[in-house]
């Protein structure tokens, strides 16, 4: 990979989907504190614990992949220094790219079922 500065150059596009993830978090974590406090629905409750649960896999598949992109460019970068003929980064890279895909799924996924509870809460409140 000649090109070492490509996979952290995504970087910054991966970070501002985990601040977006973490505002997300911080936001179902308190609706959650006040669910308990105010209702007995639990079975709202445990399906808005399902949600967090998601949100916070997603955050490790996305910090795993800033990892592998940073470990990535650096990795390159010390191997065409030294000259070296096997080029690891580029396994590093596919692999960052693999968690970050599996980070914007749980995201995805996590969506559709924010709108499916929301949809339900509407339901049960009419």
């Amino acid at each position: 990979m000649e090109n070492w500065y490509v996979p952290i150059t995504i970087v910054p596009g991966i970070g501002l989907l985990i601040l977006s993830t973490s505002n997300l978090l911080v936001a179902l974590s308190t609706e959650i504190k006040s669910l308990i406090a105010d209702t007995n629905s639990e079975q709202l409750i445990e399906r808005k614990l399902k949600q967090l649960k998601l949100l916070n896999n997603a955050m490790v598949f996305l910090y795993i992949s800033v990892a592998c992109f940073v470990i990535s460019g650096l990795v390159s970068g010390l191997f065409i220094s030294t000259g070296a003929k096997f080029n690891s980064s580029i396994y590093i890279t596919i692999t960052g790219i693999i968690f970050a895909l599996l980070g914007l799924i749980a995201l995805i996924i996590y969506s559709f079922k924010a709108v499916k509870i929301r949809q339900d809460q509407f339901q049960n409140t009419l």
